[in-house]
């Protein structure tokens, strides 16, 4: 088995885990991916595999679902 831990530190972490959370259960059969919280301001992407190619692919999988929340949310409400 094969593991990757993210830490994204963020104002709105909440928001973001809400926006990701629901995409837990679509994953495919090689990996797993699981994103919680910690503290006000901290989200966790913790994704397992059973090989670096199926790591691979949940990495940007779930990367992508996250950088874009992240970039709706600057989109919705701009900074400034």
């Amino acid at each position: 088995m094969h593991t990757a831990v993210f830490r994204f530190t963020a104002d709105d972490a909440r928001a973001l885990y809400l926006s990701v959370s629901r995409e837990m259960d679509d994953v495919g059969d090689r990996s797993s991916a699981r994103v919680r919280l910690v503290g006000d301001d901290t989200l966790v992407l913790e994704v397992i595999a059973t090989d670096i190619p199926a790591l691979r692919a949940a990495l940007n999988t779930w990367l992508r679902l996250i950088t874009i929340a992240i970039e709706m949310r600057e989109i919705a409400a701009p900074s400034g």
